[in-house]
Parts: C-alpha cells; sequence; structure tokens
C-alpha cells in the first residue's frame, strides 16, 4: 500500500492516533535529514508515521542499529518494522522517549506538529529530545502554521 494510502486508512479508522493532516513529502523529509551523516551516532526520529522521513535519515548513511522511532499508531508501527528491517520502533508517544532511550543521542528528529499540541506536551516532548541529546542540537522539527502566542515564555518553561 501506498504511503498516502495508509496514512488515510488510518487517518479513518484511528484519527486520535494520526496528528498530522498528511504524510510529510519526500522533499521535506530528505531537507530535515539533510544534516546528519553517518557519523551522527545515534538518531531518534519522533512521530515516524509512514516512515517518509525514517528513509530519508536511513539514505543519510545512518545504520538501522542506530535509529530509534517513536510512533503511536499500532498499524503504522508493524508497517515500520516491515519496511526498515534492523531499526528499533517503540510504539508509544514521542513524550516517552527519554525515559527509554539511553541518552548520548547524535541527532532527534521530529515530524510531530507539535505546536497544534498543548503546551504541556510540548514541553515533555522538547525537553526530553533535550535531555537524550548527548550535547546541543542538532534538533529538527517540521514547520508549522502558527507559533505560539509567547515563545519566549515557552522556552523558559522548557528549563
Amino acid at each position: 500500500m501506498s504511503d498516502l494510502g495508509l496514512f488515510m486508512k488510518q487517518l479513518i479508522r484511528r484519527p486520535h492516533h494520526v496528528v498530522a493532516l498528511a504524510p510529510s513529502s519526500d522533499d521535506l523529509a530528505r531537507a530535515m535529514a539533510a544534516h546528519l551523516t553517518p557519523d551522527t551516532g545515534r538518531v531518534v526520529e519522533l512521530g515516524a508515521g509512514t516512515g517518509k522521513l525514517t528513509r530519508a535519515i536511513l539514505a543519510r548513511g545512518i545504520a538501522p542499529r542506530d535509529l530509534t522511532v517513536f510512533e503511536t499508531n499500532p498499524d503504522f508501527c508493524d508497517c515500520l518494522r516491515a519496511r526498515f528491517p534492523g531499526i528499533t520502533v517503540h510504539c508509544a508517544g514521542a513524550e516517552t522517549a527519554a525515559g527509554t532511550v539511553d541518552p548520548g543521542i547524535g541527532a532527534v528528529i521530529s515530524g510531530l506538529p507539535l505546536l497544534s499540541m498543548q503546551a504541556l506536551t510540548q514541553m515533555a516532548i522538547v525537553g526530553g529530545a533535550f535531555r537524550m541529546l548527548a550535547r546541543a542540537p542538532p534538533l529538527r522539527s517540521s514547520p508549522t502554521p502558527t507559533a505560539p502566542r509567547s515563545r519566549r515564555a515557552w522556552l523558559r518553561n522548557l528549563a
């Protein structure tokens, strides 16, 4: 089944497990993964969906054993395991990643529409991502149409 077909089927069957309006485009996935190299080390992907970004991450030379993905939709998780042997798939929310993955991650990439989520969920996900990283970013997230009312207040709450 195509990415779009699988995505639409899950959007109808499990609307609470699909938080994006459409799967990421190939161009967006390549742009988000462009900074990765085989030397990046372990990578965590949040909100793997149908695997568009997963494919782009692996295409940058990240070894499957070094890629851990988090996805809440069980059918997407099954698809990811079938399409990308060797990656680690956690069928769990992104907010659980920091408690699941050992620290020292080289990069965290999120395909989640973070700004459409409640502020506490945003802070749990982004704060957890920073705790997993071996050093300061790269932390990449897909673009969103609106920004929080007070970005400065939002960032203060991450500390």
